[in-house]
């Protein structure tokens, strides 16, 4: 269960995912040049998973879909921007596109291959509809401040497939031990990954919320905690509680290091120059220590080996936010830039207090 972090009453909107009402546009870390033996591709498309896209190109050029470089997955159901890499010989065959779906916008090149992860973050339009004026007042109000003080990174409902179980395919497969047979076996045990840190990350929630919301001697007594301990997170002035050996990382870039004092710690929390981050269980990664350790040990799956492991940021702060509202329609249209791996719809979950995911019947429109 999702534990949200401000204490506002719900606000009522309709939100569908389509290409029509959402947009997606990344922003790339790396820099397009003049020259290069690489062919840098700005597309826009739709209703046209990454994927497909990338098969489409492995058609059209002749290319081994190895071959065709991306800094991130973008769902089917958007109108996106992404940048996509191929070897500069074939440039030729791209005239071989003839789908309505891929709009190539600019070209460029690179002296290497985009790689996974190589993005500042994505900027997100979003359409809501069925927006009364009180209720866009209401979103005029909260969504600033959830800007301010950021919010909670959850992976977002997109991440578990249709019918929210994809995890219990991957957890199934990760314990197997088997080597994964292709993308799908990879994203199911990414699911897998997934879920366990929401686990762990809905847990800190409401931790943070018990302190937050109570006096220390009923939070020491709700959490079966030392009443001195609850004192010293009860210090700290942000909502997320910060233990002894969280891994805490630079925002939004840097080297991890170990949490060690909490109260200077969580003042540049606050202040956005660092944040704590929640494991990704798999092979080559760091765990906590101390506290944080025995806190994040329950969510941990030790024998995952299948897949590589990572820190993600537990905490992130929105940024750029615009908004507009057309009184006669009833449309809401909110724009913000996330970090890269964050999920939209978990920061308009966060403004709307409810969940998005559309029921199966929504989902096979």
């Amino acid at each position: 269960m999702k534990i949200y972090a401000y204490d506002h009453q719900p606000i009522p909107f309709d939100f569908e995912q389509t290409i029509e009402r959402f947009f997606v546009e990344e922003l790339p870390l790396f820099h397009p040049h003049a020259h290069g033996n690489y062919l840098i591709l700005k597309i826009k498309k739709s209703d046209m998973s990454t994927w497909k896209l990338i098969h489409v190109l492995s058609k059209a050029t002749g290319l081994d879909e190895r071959d065709i470089g991306y800094a991130g997955l973008k769902d089917k159901n958007a109108t996106t921007i992404q940048y996509i890499s191929i070897p500069k010989h074939a440039e030729r065959f791209l005239s071989n596109l003839t789908t309505e779906k891929i709009e190539i916008l600019e070209k460029s090149y690179t002296k290497a291959p985009i790689k996974i992860g190589q993005l500042k973050g994505n900027r997100f339009a979003v359409i809501l509809y069925d927006v009364t004026q009180t209720a866009a007042k209401r979103i005029d109000e909260t969504a600033p401040r959830l800007i301010q003080k950021g919010i909670p990174n959850y992976f977002g409902y997109q991440r578990f497939g249709e019918d929210g179980k994809s995890h219990l395919q991957g957890e199934e497969i990760a314990k197997s031990g088997k080597k994964l047979k292709g993308a799908k076996e990879k994203l199911l045990v990414a699911a897998y990954q997934g879920y366990l840190f929401n686990q762990w990350l809905a847990k800190r929630m409401e931790i943070s919320h018990s302190i937050t919301t109570l006096t220390p001697k009923e939070a020491a007594k709700s959490l079966s905690y030392p009443e001195a301990l609850v004192d010293i997170l009860a210090k700290q002035p942000q909502f997320f509680k910060l233990f002894l050996g969280d891994l805490m990382l630079p925002y939004p870039y840097g080297k991890p290091q170990y949490l060690k004092d909490m109260l200077q710690d969580a003042h540049a929390f606050q202040a956005k120059k660092i944040a704590p981050t929640g494991l990704i269980c798999g092979s080559h990664t760091l765990r906590s220590l101390s506290d944080a350790y025995h806190l994040e040990a329950p969510f941990d799956d030790e024998e995952l080996s299948t897949l590589n492991g990572d820190r993600r940021f537990a905490w992130i702060w929105p940024e750029n936010l615009k908004t507009q509202y057309d009184a006669n329609s009833r449309q809401f249209r909110i724009e913000f830039t996330l970090p890269r791996g964050a999920y939209a719809t978990t920061f308009l979950e966060e403004i709307g207090k409810k969940s998005l995911k559309p029921s199966r019947e929504e989902s096979k429109k």
